[in-house]
């Protein structure tokens, strides 16, 4: 009896089961105290006449803007771990610690960092960059971006491990053939590396566009959405609404609205992405 098949297959039950029913409380005015009724796009009309859920998508897709710089600054990290260099396992250890560190803990840690009276008003200060503390997480239009480095920093060493797992999967052979035909460094990266990579690249950028549409949980550390809703995500409204205000068919709305936004973007990367097979 394969007991553990026997569980995978309960757990995707189950959770088939959860999406299903979550997303057709959608649809209805689900309340604990009173009777369920369907009131079709009711709660979608709500959510997307509210300023507060506007501008939690509004952020959520500015979020997309550091897929690129995450997988760009990812592959860059692992093309230099992927080099024997002194100390390089030291480096490469130092950049997957904030991959293991809590949320918690790192919201703790960059909250002093942005604090007025924190480190890197010091920094910048003693070195004459800026002339009087900077409110990262109290200027409305600096928390947003402040947030969305913290998130891209703690992504950045998980991405740097898958990739560096493929670059050292690529065949020497074929490296030591361009090089006997001349190719140089960087015509070996762009014409033999990164096809090579692609199917990596694809499954590392749907990640990072899905991580970055469901920020979440930095914003509830560092900011609550603030400050004058700044830095509200569309995931932190759903939270914001299901748990705060006990809003749940608003919440799962929203949730609703993500999950296709992931799904179509992740179509998108599917499509433009993939491996091209001759």
């Amino acid at each position: 009896m394969d007991i553990p098949g026997a569980r995978a297959d309960t757990a995707r039950g189950v959770l088939v089961l959860a999406v299903g029913y979550g997303s057709y409380l959608a649809f209805t005015d689900y309340s604990l105290i009173r009777p369920t009724h369907w009131v079709a796009l009711d709660n979608f009309r709500y959510i997307f006449e509210n300023e507060m859920f506007v501008t939690g998508l509004r952020n959520s897709l500015i979020f997309l803007i550091m897929v690129p710089l995450v997988q760009i600054g990812a592959l860059n990290l692992a093309v230099l771990v992927n080099n024997k260099l002194p100390g390089i396992k030291l480096f490469r250890a130092a950049y997957y610690v904030p991959v293991v560190t809590t949320v918690s803990v790192v919201g703790i840690m960059w909250g002093f960092m942005f604090h007025e009276q924190g480190a890197l008003n010091y920094v910048l200060m003693a070195a004459r960059i800026v002339d009087a503390p900077v409110g990262w997480l109290q200027d409305p239009t600096l928390a947003l971006a402040a947030i969305m480095f913290v998130t891209m920093w703690r992504g950045l060493g998980w991405y740097m491990v898958m990739y560096l797992a493929a670059l050292q999967s690529v065949p020497a052979d074929m490296q030591e053939a361009a090089i006997l035909d001349g190719a140089t460094k960087w015509q070996r990266f762009w014409k033999i590396t990164v096809p090579m990579l692609r199917p990596t690249i694809m499954v590392c950028s749907i990640l990072s566009v899905l991580a970055a549409l469901k920020a979440y949980q930095e914003v509830d550390v560092l900011t609550q959405g603030g400050p004058m809703n700044s830095t509200f995500t569309a995931l932190y409204y759903a939270y914001d609404q299901g748990l705060k205000h006990l809003k749940l068919p608003r919440a799962l709305a929203a949730s609703f609205v993500v999950s296709l936004i992931c799904i179509g973007i992740a179509l998108l990367c599917l499509r433009y992405l993939k491996p091209r097979h001759r």
